[in-house]
């Protein structure tokens, strides 16, 4: 053997392997056949562990991230103002908008000059990072605690307004997915974002 045919060892942790004669009772596997027919009896005793969705459902957290929303402010305007800022820090790359000027006739549909007139969300993208929350400057898009329902067509999970705008009647609060900081400087009215 010449220098370059040496055994090269990965690591010094060698394992010695036994050749152990089996007894006639391993050879036929019967212990092990008892011992695993033991563990599965002694789960037949012991609490069911699934949960039956849909009948139960369980809980989820309060900062859970789910379903997007887009918010509305407190005359039932829309938020967002189409900077395109949520779609920037998307790293999925899942949204898409397109910003128009605000008519005059429109001041109670939208809160600012511009706003966007279509606002979409590829759900099938869509990782549930929350970086859009964070780089909204409006506050117009939060996650919540809504779970995605299912579809069978791939063109049914890219959501617009009609589905991620928040109904007036029926309002959702994401109030417990912003820090008290947050809080506490939305009740400041003197900044002239709380205005």
């Amino acid at each position: 053997m010449n220098q370059d045919q040496k055994k090269i060892s990965l690591t010094n942790r060698s394992k010695v392997v036994s050749n152990k004669k089996m007894t006639l009772m391993e050879r036929f596997y019967l212990p092990a056949i008892f011992k695993g027919m033991s563990i599965t009896a002694s789960h037949f005793f012991k609490r069911e562990v699934t949960i039956q969705y849909p009948e139960v459902k369980r809980p989820f957290s309060d900062i859970y991230r789910g379903l997007h929303v887009l918010k509305l402010d407190d005359e039932g305007r829309e938020r967002c103002t189409a900077c395109g800022l949520c779609a920037l820090a998307c790293p999925a790359e899942s949204i898409t908008m397109i910003a128009a000027e605000r008519k005059e006739d429109e001041r109670n549909l939208y809160r600012e000059e511009k706003y966007a007139s279509m606002y979409e969300i590829n759900m099938l993208r869509c990782i549930f990072c929350g970086d859009c929350e964070s780089a909204c400057p409006k506050e117009a898009i939060f996650l919540t605690n809504r779970t995605v329902p299912s579809e069978y067509e791939r063109a049914d999970f890219i959501y617009g307004k009609d589905v991620l705008v928040e109904k007036k009647d029926s309002r959702i609060d994401v109030s417990k997915r912003q820090t008290p900081e947050v809080l506490a400087f939305k009740q400041d009215k003197s900044k002239s974002h709380n205005n």
